[in-house]
This record gives C-alpha cells, sequence and structure tokens, in this order.
C-alpha cells in the first residue's frame, strides 16, 4: 500500500472512532441537550467534510491543491477584510488586493517563480496599496486602514500560500512525494491545536495569556506541543527526514502555530469578536480552523529549502 494511501486510511480510522465515541456519549445523554456533546459532533463532522475536501485535491494532484489553498486564501482574507474597518478610499486597494494580488500569488507558485513569490506581497503590494489608498484623499484612519489590508494579504496569502510552494521544493530522493510534506505540516500542526485543547481540558490550571486567549493553560500549551511533535517524529516515515529532524521540525511549526494563533486571537479581542466567521460548523471560520497554519507555513518552508534542498 502507498505511502498516501496509508496515511489517508490512518486518518480515516482516527475520525471513524471520534465518530463512534461522540454518537456514544450523545446516546448515553438522550433526552438532555448537551452543548459540549453537541459541538463535538458538529466539529468532527466538518473534520470529515474537510478531510474529503484535502483528500480530493491530494487526488487531483498538484494543480488541485494550489487551487484548494487559493479558494482557502480568498475566503480567509474575505473573513479578515470583513471584520476590519473600511473606507470608500480603500476600494482600489481592495480591487487589487483581491482580484489581482491574490491571483498572481498563486500563479507564481504554480509555475514556481520563487524569486518573485517571496517578495510580491511583503515589498511589491506592501508599497503599492498604501498609494492606492491615497487616491480619493481621504486621511481618516488612514495608517489603520493602510495596515489592516497589508495583514491581511500577508496572513491570508503570502503565508498561506506556502503550503501549496511546498509542492515546488526539489529534495533528494523524494521526487514525487512532496504532497505528503504538506499532509505532515497540517497533520502535525492541526494536532497541535486539538491535542493543546485536551491537555488543557484534562490538566490545565495556569492561564498562559488570559487577555489573549482565555482557554489557554500552560499545561495545555506544554502537553499539545510535546504531544503533537511525538507525533511529528512518529510520522518521519513520510517525510525525507530522519525521526529526530521531523520531531525538530514538527517542534517549530508547534511553537509557530501556537503563537500564531495567540496573535490571531489578539486582532479578535481587539475587535471584540469571539470567530473569525461561520462558515466551518464546530470550528468558527476559515481562519479560526488555519490561524496556526498561517504563522507554521512559511518557517516549515523556508527551513526545508535552505537545509534540504
Amino acid at each position: 500500500m502507498s505511502e498516501p494511501a496509508l496515511l489517508f486510511g490512518g486518518i480515516f480510522a482516527v475520525l471513524l472512532l471520534a465518530t463512534v465515541i461522540a454518537e456514544l456519549l450523545r446516546w448515553r445523554t438522550r433526552g438532555r441537550p448537551n452543548p459540549v456533546i453537541a459541538n463535538l459532533i458538529a466539529r468532527i463532522r466538518a473534520w470529515w467534510v474537510m478531510a474529503a475536501l484535502v483528500g480530493a485535491s491530494f487526488w487531483i494532484g498538484r494543480e488541485g491543491v494550489i487551487l484548494l489553498f487559493a479558494l482557502v486564501s480568498l475566503f480567509a482574507l474575505r473573513e479578515f477584510i470583513t471584520l476590519t474597518p473600511t473606507r470608500r478610499s480603500d476600494y482600489y486597494a481592495l480591487l487589487v488586493a483581491f482580484y489581482v494580488v491574490l491571483p498572481l500569488q498563486y500563479w507564481l507558485v504554480y509555475i514556481d517563480w520563487y524569486g518573485l513569490y517571496a517578495l510580491l506581497i511583503p515589498v511589491y503590494a506592501f508599497l503599492l496599496l498604501p498609494i492606492l489608498a491615497t487616491v480619493g484623499g481621504d486621511t481618516t484612519r488612514y495608517l489603520e486602514r493602510a495596515a489592516k489590508v497589508q495583514w491581511g494579504l500577508m496572513v491570508c496569502v503570502f503565508c498561506i500560500a506556502h503550503v501549496p510552494a511546498l509542492l515546488n521544493l526539489r529534495i533528494a530522493g523524494y521526487e514525487g512525494r512532496n504532497l505528503l510534506l504538506i499532509a505532515f505540516l497540517v497533520i502535525v500542526v492541526q494536532s497541535s491545536d486539538v491535542l493543546q485543547y485536551v491537555w488543557g481540558k484534562l490538566a490545565g490550571r495556569r492561564l498562559i495569556a488570559p487577555r489573549l486567549s482565555p482557554s489557554k493553560t500552560v499545561e495545555g500549551f506544554v502537553g499539545g506541543v510535546a504531544s503533537a511533535t511525538a507525533l511529528g517524529a512518529a510520522l518521519w516515515w513520510i517525510t525525507p527526514f530522519s525521526p529526530w529532524q521531523a520531531a525538530g521540525l514538527a517542534l517549530v511549526a508547534n511553537l509557530m502555530g501556537f503563537y500564531g494563533g495567540l496573535v490571531m486571537s489578539a486582532i479578535k479581542r481587539d475587535r471584540g469578536i469571539k470567530d473569525w466567521g461561520h462558515m466551518i460548523e464546530g470550528h468558527g471560520g476559515v481562519l479560526d480552523r488555519l490561524d496556526s497554519v498561517c504563522f507554521a507555513a512559511p518557517v516549515f518552508f523556508h527551513l526545508i529549502r535552505y537545509w534540504w534542498t
């Protein structure tokens, strides 16, 4: 059996087990509505959908994966911009951000022009968009508005685009298997999020950042990151890394994911909201699910590019 088949078979088995457990819990509490169990079931159903979408894109191949993450960036950027203030003078900047910069970034990833997709947003878009925002001559909250569009592109497009960019890395002896690098990154970082939540519920006592995220605890952070790092080491066989190298990269990705979650939580607290959106049942919006991946992906990509290619 091929590595992707084994991997997705394992994911299917885990989701099936989670579904059975959740349904048993619901059966035991029948007649007594339990919001925690209802939320758990909604989350598991959402995971089934997300796993199916990722699996379908993997089956299509490189084009399917790039298209999937381009759409993810589109929805994420829409969530980010919707929940931050804009004015009429931002029209041209937003138009270029959504309909020029975003598709161009993914086109550059598709044709593998690293020299430009690594600079398009942090250099050229960062300079162009504030210029476009001056067209209307509106100076009201100008710095905040310009920074909002820049940040939206950076987090929702530039960072997320580094996930499919993993397909472009040329690693000796690993040709044709780069899809598994994406699977490794997503599984490890998303597992860290889940395991931090589980450890926090089981042993959480001390809040790690109460003003940013009231539910995150020191015990949850340590237990979740350690467990997900061990999972990364166990998945070394789908990567070009040794078990220790896989553990090291998983640790860096998990730490970046944790702090990415804190940063995005700080933005939500600043805007006075709990979730970025309601697109994914039980999970909130796209950014609620991918905030950790946004920060982990660029670092993971460049570590591999600089040390393994």
